[in-house]
């Protein structure tokens, strides 16, 4: 950063706070104003739209600079947190009114990506999650925290792609790093994540976070990631919770690109909530609520009891209707109560926020009392956490005024009773205004001067105004001491008014202290039930979550799936949860999924368009929508409990990466072959179809074969290759499929429903007719299709052209076709079909 070679005393304080934020944004708080200079004020003033401005203007050097008033601060932090800086806070920490000299400034909190405590950038359905890892030797340590909320958890992985998959699952904002991760792993999290890296150093050691912790290398990373909190926000952090240990393979795992596959969270085309599991599964009424179900929908369960334990309550509130209509109305008036505490350890909580914490605690008996009048054991244990919290609630609605203004430090925050002396204050402030009034009456009468007032501003106080032709008539001018003289007027004070004056301020500068000094005393107190608070708010998103798989069950008529350990899989009329809420029930063709423990794969041909992709999701969403302890869309449904989800389902290339389709297709079928067990769920969509047609043919039926013999794990596996049908009289465990199709008069309709055996057609120009090619190019492809089924030769092979088609195409045509003729198809990806024709479509139609 430029220096003068003589800085004045505020520069220096600035360039000594500054050297230790580089990083980051400094607002400089002067007076009103948050200042920034140098680079800070010329990258600002870009991103922020703001005016910039130079200090020492007429120096040969002058200074770049830019501000925001402090009371607008928040909106621009905002919007630089959003586009992923830093900004630290730079406060005056000494009353410049009895200050000599230069005002000492500190930094008295660091904002991040992964710090917000509120705002724009926090949003209520979701965590902000920030992430600490750890490398020793094969293996990392992985922290991680929602400041918001107090969540911490860890957990100790041995695979890149393992530490790849968790934190794009918890869509971390931030990651916290004690030296470099390996280079293949930092570029992915800022390709795929764009995560922000900062780095802190492990010295620090944390006291009570950990200790529940037994693997050092998760403690480790806990500890990294408190050390940095502490760095950044400055102060207590009592709502942190102690550190949870948790193992990936406790939860069905799924990695990055199988959560992305079958839009668990995120579609696919838009980014966007909408048309994903979560969106179909969110009819949570609590901000809370719905941040766990986000979680769940993440980490379905693996271990049978658990499961059933969460399907038997669902089971409970689908069957008590109006129980839950009440429960749902209850819930509505519930605030996020988790940030509500992160809130108030955090210390930036105002008087209304109390008030809606009393409002949501108020919930909690008729909350507590519909669960217990539902009266099932499996209830119980949830019972024992949804406590009352009494003496919060009875604390808060005798401090808090119920109309408390936003801020906390310019009054009516505390209600009339809780405290005698802040009411004396209170009756000074009120009388203080009916002695004024006398006053002025009586100085009236005495002078008898009509016009002649009190008022008051902040600079000057109180004082008697009395117009200039008036003064005159004063009796006893040695009584008024001139204060402020105006154009027309001259201000006075005299002794009964200064004295008044010195009630009336004392009253209002004591009563906004003891005011604020009191609503801290009740923060505190609140403080203390943060434990309590936190177990409560986990105890009602619970309740929250169950109660919206049960409106979504019903609402969709979903069956309870029965859970088996034996590899049996039957679903009867499934459908896909998404899709059917798109198109509506009565649209939707339902399809069974029945694969016996002697079948191990099902191989699925038929055309695109005619569903099989989706047939694939709607298995793959159903074993989910189980694991996390939701009904199914079915008439009847059994399954086992799967370990692991891998998927290649849809093209898409990692071009950010570099990587074509083939290499991507390869990659992902790869995590399946040296991850899968018996009991896991494999679905590949088409695997080999990015390569030349030998080369894709070849690699299926092997991999086909490899799951078969060496795997044996539950597999759908769809493909164009219609040779590989045979393969059902060679493997055991293999049984054919398709997706069944009419046709009549030369249209084809796809039926989307399954049908034993393989396909007899692809239909592709069907397809391909139903996609808009021209009918010229349509009509030649019908030519060339039965040209080559007839005579069953290379597609290098001469075809007959018939005199009388060949006259219907005029000179560009007949080039067309002249390459079709001249094509290697057994050479060349789809892809480059595709492209081929795209090609052709363009000179025909020019």
């Amino acid at each position: 950063m430029p220096q003068k070679t003589k800085q004045t005393p505020m520069m220096e304080q600035y360039f000594s706070i500054k050297k230790d934020y580089q990083d980051a944004f400094l607002f400089y708080r002067l007076g009103d104003f948050y200042e920034l200079f140098y680079d800070d004020a010329e990258k600002a003033a870009q991103i922020l739209e703001l005016t910039l401005t130079s200090r020492n203007k007429n120096a040969d050097d002058p200074i770049p600079m830019c501000g925001v008033p402090y009371h607008a601060a928040a909106g621009y932090i905002d919007t630089l947190i959003e586009k992923g800086y830093k900004v630290a806070i730079c406060e005056q920490v000494e009353d410049p009114k009895t200050t000599k000299g230069m005002v000492k400034r500190e930094v008295i909190q660091l904002i991040t990506p992964g710090t917000v405590m509120d705002g724009k950038g926090l949003h209520s359905k979701e965590n902000n999650y920030l992430t600490a890892v750890i490398k020793d030797g094969d293996d990392y340590g992985i922290a991680y925290a929602d400041l918001s909320t107090g969540e911490m958890k860890a957990t100790v992985v041995s695979d890149e792609d393992i530490v790849f998959n968790e934190l794009a699952t918890l869509e971390t904002k931030e990651l916290i790093v004690a030296q470099p991760l390996p280079d293949n792993l930092t570029k992915r999290i800022e390709q795929r994540l764009g995560a922000v890296m900062s780095v802190q150093a492990t010295e620090q050691q944390v006291g009570g976070l950990a200790d529940a912790i037994t693997e050092p290398l998760a403690k480790q990373a806990v500890e990294l990631l408190h050390a940095y909190l502490q760095r950044t926000q400055m102060r207590q952090l009592g709502h942190l919770q102690p550190a949870q240990f948790y193992q990936t393979d406790h939860y069905l795992k799924m990695d990055y690109y199988s959560k992305y596959n079958l839009e668990l969270t995120q579609a696919i085309r838009t980014g966007k909530k909408q048309g994903t599991l979560l969106w179909l599964l969110d009819e949570t009424k609590t901000a809370m609520g719905a941040r766990l179900l986000k979680q769940w929908i993440d980490h379905p369960l693996i271990q049978q009891a658990a499961i059933e334990r969460r399907q038997l309550q669902v089971a409970s509130l689908l069957h008590a209707f109006f129980e839950r209509v009440d429960l749902q109305e209850s819930l509505k008036g519930v605030y996020d109560l988790e940030r509500l505490a992160g809130r108030i350890a955090f210390g930036n909580v105002n008087g209304r926020d109390l008030l809606q914490l009393k409002h949501s605690l108020q919930q909690v008996p008729q909350i507590q009392a519909i669960i217990a009048g539902i009266n099932y054991e499996e209830w119980t244990a949830l019972l024992t956490e949804l406590t009352p919290l009494e003496d919060v609630v009875a604390l808060i609605d005798e401090a808090i005024a119920e109309d408390a203004p936003l801020q906390i430090t310019e009054g009516n925050v505390i209600k009339v009773g809780y405290d005698s002396q802040l009411d004396q204050y209170r009756e000074a402030m009120r009388n203080g205004k009916q002695w004024l009034a006398e006053l002025e009456a009586k100085e009236r009468q005495e002078t008898g001067i009509k016009n002649l007032k009190v008022g008051y501003n902040r600079v000057f106080g109180y004082y008697i105004e009395i117009s200039k032709a008036n003064i005159v008539n004063l009796t006893q001018p040695e009584r008024y001491d001139r204060k402020q003289t105006l154009a027309n007027a001259e201000r006075f004070i005299t002794p009964e008014l200064k004295k008044l004056e010195a009630l009336i301020l004392e009253a209002e500068e004591r009563s906004t202290e003891l005011e604020y000094r009191l609503f801290i005393e009740v923060r505190e107190q609140v403080k203390q039930a943060i434990t309590r608070l936190q177990a409560l708010a986990k105890a009602i998103s619970t309740v929250d979550v169950l109660q919206s798989f049960a409106t979504i069950s019903e609402r969709y008529q979903y069956v309870k799936p029965n859970m088996n350990q034996q590899q049996k899989l039957a679903i009867v009329q499934g459908r896909h949860p998404v899709v059917e809420k798109v198109l509506g029930q009565q649209e939707y063709i339902a399809n069974d999924i029945v694969m016996d423990q002697e079948t191990f794969i099902l191989l699925i041909t038929g055309p695109n368009m005619s569903g099989k992709s989706t047939y694939m999701r709607q298995l793959a969403l159903t074993v989910i929508l189980a694991q996390i302890g939701c009904f199914v869309p079915a008439e009847s449904a059994e399954l086992p409990i799967f370990d692991q989800i891998f998927t290649r389902i849809g093209a898409s290339d990692d071009l950010i990466a570099g990587q074509s389709t083939f290499m991507v297709e390869m990659m992902e079928a790869n995590q399946a072959l040296q991850h899968a067990t018996v009991n896991s769920l494999i679905l590949f969509d088409e695997l080999g179809r990015g390569t030349a047609t030998y080369d894709g043919m070849a690699l299926a039926q092997a991999i086909i074969e490899y799951i078969h013999r060496d795997i044996r794990a539950k597999t759908l596996f769809s493909t164009h290759y219609h040779e590989l049908t045979v393969l059902d009289q060679e493997l055991a465990h293999l049984r054919n499929q398709h997706v069944g199709a009419v046709e009549k008069e030369g249209e084809v309709v796809f039926l989307h429903k399954m049908m034993t055996g393989p396909a007899d057609k692809s239909y592709g120009i069907h397809v391909a007719k139903l996609a808009g090619l021209p009918k010229e190019l349509l009509t030649r492809a019908s030519v060339i299709l039965h040209s080559l089924e007839s005579q069953a030769q290379s597609p290098m092979a001469h075809i007959d052209e018939p005199v009388e088609q060949l006259s219907l195409f005029q000179s560009q045509q007949q080039f067309v076709c002249e390459e079709v003729t001249q094509l290697n198809l057994s050479q060349m990806t789809p892809i480059e079909v595709m492209l081929k024709v795209a090609e052709w479509q363009k000179k025909l139609v020019d």
